[in-house]
């Protein structure tokens, strides 16, 4: 099997994975700098593994560390654009003791 067969995974494998080249790719290795990119549809090679990507997420960049595990992904996958919606119930004391004090 080809090894660009094993990285599309929804990708013709004729036309192999999407990557973008990156220019500052050995610099960032040697130098532990991060590397800021918008393409979250870049698919992580393996000539990735040990780089910090900086992901924009739509609003500001996330920290990426590259693994071995996540090899063939894509760099969108790490890096969340939704935050989780929390309910927070907020307790007001004053308008409390208004209320007790209008039913008396």
């Amino acid at each position: 099997m080809r090894p660009t067969q094993i990285l599309a995974k929804g990708r013709s494998a004729w036309k192999g994975p999407y990557f973008v080249p990156f220019s500052g790719l050995r610099e960032a290795l040697t130098n532990h700098e991060s590397i800021t990119t918008q393409a979250r549809s870049c698919t992580i090679l393996p000539s990735f593994v040990g780089v910090r990507f900086l992901v924009h997420n739509g609003k500001d960049y996330t920290p990426v560390l590259v693994t071995q595990d996540m090899v063939g992904h894509k760099l969108g996958e790490f890096s969340f654009t939704k935050k989780n919606f929390s309910f927070k119930y907020v307790f007001y004391p004053f308008i409390f003791r208004l209320m007790l004090i209008e039913n008396i």
